[in-house]
């Protein structure tokens, strides 16, 4: 098949790569035109284009355009860009990570325009372009259909990793729920491992310790194997800052989770501690510290 890739950042470009190596043309369009460019040269399935317009007058019918550019403003001006573009039987997907009440809203909008609207919550991360991606595609079942070849090459397997969950807006929220069970799981690895390097008469290898549980362990896992490169790579993580950020999807989870009267403590948690990791002076601690001393003459540490 022949479809354009909008947006050519780390998910963008690796996407079109897996589908050029599949057999399928990829119009490629960048804000930055030189990158697409550089990819039309590297890859022998892919064109570049200079604007949307252009890579669209480049497709055949019905045509396929993949929005791959940052959630909010971007990806609003290029799916309305897209949409003054395409017509009765064209395809218009934001495989971006949106926040499906934004793709909501989107459905609506292109209600009457003529073409079929699909959301696909895109997950795989640096490594999708070798070993694919998790694709959760909400929209017309019809045209869902119609792009089984362009699903079936970015995933996994043919019959693995990828499907219809419903229309158009639950993809986004099933990779919205995704995400936030990934921020649990992630947080319950962390504070594990320190529990086992804190634990001085043991002299744990924690890299050893990430190696066993790899293997029969009912807590293996795809991220137990990256935390296990990790470790092996440096045990201490002394290169790295204690400083982690969020996507945005863990804090649409939460929201979700009081929308509904959902109890989702482990989930909420974990967005917090990422709040938490990024405070270099807590006013919260210092007066945490405050109060111990003043009911309980508590010792303080001074500051520096």
């Amino acid at each position: 098949m022949r479809l354009s890739i909008v947006g050519l950042g780390k998910m963008g470009s690796s996407m079109a790569r897996r589908l050029a190596r599949a057999g399928h043309e990829v119009v490629a369009v960048n804000r930055t035109v030189q990158v697409a460019h550089d990819l039309s040269r590297e890859e022998e399935n892919v064109v570049a284009a200079e604007s949307l317009r252009q890579a669209v007058e480049q497709l055949p019918s019905p045509r396929i355009v993949w929005v791959m550019v940052p959630a909010g403003d971007p990806t609003e001006q290029m799916l309305d860009e897209a949409a003054e573009l395409l017509s009765d039987g064209d395809i218009l997907i934001d495989g971006g990570n949106s926040n499906y009440r934004d793709t909501l809203r989107r459905r609506e909008a292109f209600a009457g325009s003529g073409f079929q609207f699909i959301d696909v919550g895109v997950s795989g991360g640096v490594w999708g372009l070798s070993d694919g991606y998790c694709l959760m595609i909400g929209g017309p079942k019809k045209a869902v259909s119609q792009l089984a070849p362009v699903f079936q090459a970015l995933a996994p397997a043919k019959d693995a990793g990828w499907g219809w969950v419903g229309p158009a807006g639950a993809g986004h929220f099933v990779k919205m729920v995704h995400n936030g069970i990934e921020y649990g799981l992630m947080q319950a690895y962390a504070e594990g491992f320190e529990l086992l390097r804190g634990k001085d008469m043991f002299e744990l290898d924690v890299a050893t310790v990430a190696e066993i549980w790899r293997h029969g362990s009912v807590v293996r896992s795809w991220l137990l194997d990256l935390v296990t490169q990790a470790l092996q790579r440096d045990a201490s993580l002394s290169g790295i800052a204690p400083w982690v950020a969020d996507s945005g999807e863990g804090r649409w989870t939460v929201s979700e989770a009081i929308d509904q009267n959902v109890p989702a403590p482990v989930i909420t948690l974990s967005l917090l501690m990422r709040f938490a990791s990024r405070q270099e002076d807590s006013y919260a601690a210092r007066l945490l510290a405050a109060m111990r001393k003043e009911f309980g003459g508590h010792d303080i540490k001074p500051a520096d």
